[in-house]
């Protein structure tokens, strides 16, 4: 048995899931993707799986809204409006090209459906920092909503640099960093101290021993949220990962459930 010392572990290995201490998913994608095949892509398949691991609510940005936000965000409204018990969207942001007026009629219209946005900055070649942003940023801004922005490591497009800045100038932005700066745990989670803005979400973070105790130890668990990147990973390794983590159960709550809950509105 992995952590003996953990009831909470304890209780996940036992039971399977639990109904006390749910989990939030707040990186995941949906339907297929022209580099991959994923044999549980489908809403339905997604929805069994978090049924499986006791999963509450997954938020999601699906792989052909980054490519063409415009024209799929309507497929992936429908998937919200279908399962509302399961999903929420992020709206993709692709810059110069993304209606900003066409997003926020969306976002305004179905605010059920939209938790925040999306931005890959690494895949659209565009730093956060780019003036394509600067409206959907003032826009979040105002509204004091969240973005998911995709961080990694010392990528000329969303490292640490680029994302400290962003939350320097839109303080009121819930800034959640996809991937917690794969690679560069550590300087990526010290800017926390000066932005409390950030969260750290942990797709990619789990496949390296050590790392989520680098970011619990100097952002606090009380800034990390759950994420799996699935349909790419399996949800049952990403709780794995924090089960086994050198951390106590109320960093697992945190983690897995009481951050997500105050983000979502969940009483």
């Amino acid at each position: 048995m992995i952590n003996k010392q953990s009831i909470l572990t304890q209780r996940f290995f036992a039971e399977g899931k639990l109904d006390d201490c749910p989990i939030l998913d707040f990186h995941a994608h949906m339907h297929s993707s022209s580099e991959v095949y994923f044999p549980g892509a489908s809403p339905e398949s997604m929805i069994k799986t978090m049924k499986q691991c006791g999963t509450l609510k997954t938020i999601f940005c699906s792989h052909y809204a980054l490519s063409d936000a415009d024209m799929e965000e309507e497929a992936n409204l429908k998937v919200v409006l279908k399962y509302p018990d399961y999903f929420m969207e992020y709206h993709a942001v692709i810059p110069h090209k993304t209606d900003f007026k066409s997003t926020v009629r969306r976002i305004e219209k179905y605010p059920h459906v939209y938790f925040g946005m999306k931005l890959h900055a690494d895949s659209h070649k565009t730093p956060l920092t780019d003036s394509a942003y600067q409206m959907f940023f003032e826009y979040l801004n105002e509204r004091k909503m969240p973005v998911l922005m995709h961080t990694w490591g010392e990528s000329e497009f969303n490292n640490v640099s680029h994302v400290a800045e962003i939350a320097r100038r839109y303080p009121d932005v819930i800034l959640i960093c996809g991937h917690s700066f794969s690679g560069n745990w550590l300087e990526g989670a010290k800017i926390s101290k000066d932005y409390p803005n950030l969260y750290y979400e942990l797709t990619a973070v789990m496949d390296d021993r050590g790392a989520i105790e680098i970011i619990c130890e100097n952002a606090g668990s009380h800034r990390v949220l759950f994420g799996t990147d699935l349909p790419w990973f399996d949800t049952h390794h990403g709780i794995g990962a924090v089960l086994s983590a050198d951390i106590n159960d109320e960093d697992r709550k945190n983690i897995f459930f009481k951050n997500g809950k105050i983000l979502l509105g969940i009483k």
